[in-house]
């Protein structure tokens, strides 16, 4: 995967330590392979040449996570911003971001994210409460990430619809279950959720989506090039979601995989999705 100079970003991957305590997650059989800590030397040691910044996103519903990691961001010159957690509940929620943003490695603070996929109501994103911490978080400058599987969808368009004003960036490409060769109603909810403007997608996530066998271009490329046809390069932004990507291969094949997908691309649109979509969507 090459970029121009150092002008890559990596929109979307994580840092843990299963001492910290809460990913319970990765307890379960599939997930041993990624059952450690992961820290900046990890990252740094895989990260492609020319990747010169990435996004650094939370895993746990935990503020206690969120300072950890804008306290990560604030020792590393990689680390350009952070998507953290927030109570998007509370009704104190934008005090909660001031005190985030105080914190050490509070200005790399660029977007909030609740795992509105492992939520029991699937309607969740759609509640009232959560739709004003979603515009708490806008009028804060914040980008809301959507994490959402099919039972999600539905709430993720009413909650995009009713916030024009807050940028939000759909994660993984909303989850297409392409190992069931899932195709609709995951296109028509892709194309009505680029419809809207403010709204931008990551093209992450889609090796560990796919069966073992179908992880390949030839698989991927028709849910890459709906992504890629419905939002435009410009609102396109490479993600990695290393390390459970490990589980995929690792980052060697999100390279591999990312190359052949962007290959039909223009050189401005590969340059846009690999790094300045999310240099600008994101503030970085």
């Amino acid at each position: 995967m090459e970029h121009e100079g150092a002008g890559g970003v990596d929109a979307h991957h994580h840092l843990w330590d299963p001492a910290d305590g809460g990913h319970s997650w990765l307890l379960a059989r599939e997930h041993a392979a990624i059952r450690r800590r992961y820290d900046v030397a990890d990252l740094r040691a895989v990260l492609p040449p020319g990747m010169g910044a990435t996004v650094l996103v939370q895993a746990l519903a935990s503020t206690a996570e969120s300072e950890r990691l804008l306290a990560v961001a604030a020792g590393s010159d990689l680390i350009a911003g952070v998507v953290g957690w927030a109570d998007l509940t509370a009704p104190g929620v934008g005090d909660e971001l001031e005190r985030l943003r105080s914190r050490p490695g509070g200005d790399r603070l660029v977007g909030v994210r609740h795992l509105a996929q492992d939520e029991p109501d699937p309607g969740w994103l759609a509640r009232p409460d959560v739709a004003r911490g979603i515009a708490t978080a806008g009028r804060h400058g914040l980008v809301v990430d959507l994490l959402v599987r099919a039972p999600q969808r539905a709430a993720a368009l009413t909650a995009a619809r009713a916030a024009p004003d807050v940028a939000f960036v759909l994660d993984h490409a909303g989850k297409p279950g392409i190992s069931d060769a899932e195709w609709e109603p995951w296109a028509s909810f892709v194309a009505e959720l680029a419809a809207l403007p403010n709204v931008s997608c990551k093209l992450s996530g889609l090796l560990t989506e796919a069966a073992p066998s179908g992880r390949d271009v030839a698989t991927l490329r028709p849910y890459a090039d709906l992504v890629l046809r419905c939002f435009g390069a410009d609102r396109v932004m490479f993600g990695s979601d290393w390390p459970v990507c490990e589980l995929a291969g690792g980052y060697p094949a999100v390279r591999t995989t990312t190359e052949g997908l962007l290959a039909d691309l223009l050189p401005t649109e590969r340059a846009a999705v690999l790094g300045a979509t999310a240099r600008r969507v994101y503030g970085l």
